[in-house]
């Protein structure tokens, strides 16, 4: 199933898809979401290039119910676009502060203690 598909009075259909992987390592439960959009997009940060990469966030398209749901579950996120980020934001797992844009795309990280 590839998720919900949400209509908006305004903009006709609004895809609140994302790709997610999450991960134990021997501490934590890392999850990587990232705007559909953006999966194997490459982005330039200062000198460097930043690719939003299938192997890291590209094992699972997810809803943002999920998305949701996985971020409380996370003791660390790393977050890759404006839909999740925003959603991130609005949920309480990051602030403002937490956000830095590469390439005018927004990405975050959180740790939860």
């Amino acid at each position: 199933m590839r998720g919900v598909r949400q209509e908006s009075a305004d903009q006709g259909f609004v895809d609140n898809m994302f790709w997610a992987k999450a991960f134990r390592t021997r501490y934590d439960i890392v999850v990587a979401i990232c705007d559909e959009k953006l999966l194997d997009k490459e982005l330039d940060w200062k000198k460097l290039k930043i690719k939003v990469s299938k192997g890291f966030y590209g094992e699972k398209l997810i809803s943002e119910a999920i998305a949701v749901k996985l971020m409380g579950k996370a003791t660390v996120g790393n977050l890759f676009g404006k839909e999740i980020v925003g959603i991130a934001k609005k949920n309480g797992f990051i602030t403002k502060e937490n956000i830095i844009l590469i390439d005018d795309i927004p990405h975050a990280q959180f740790v939860r203690l």
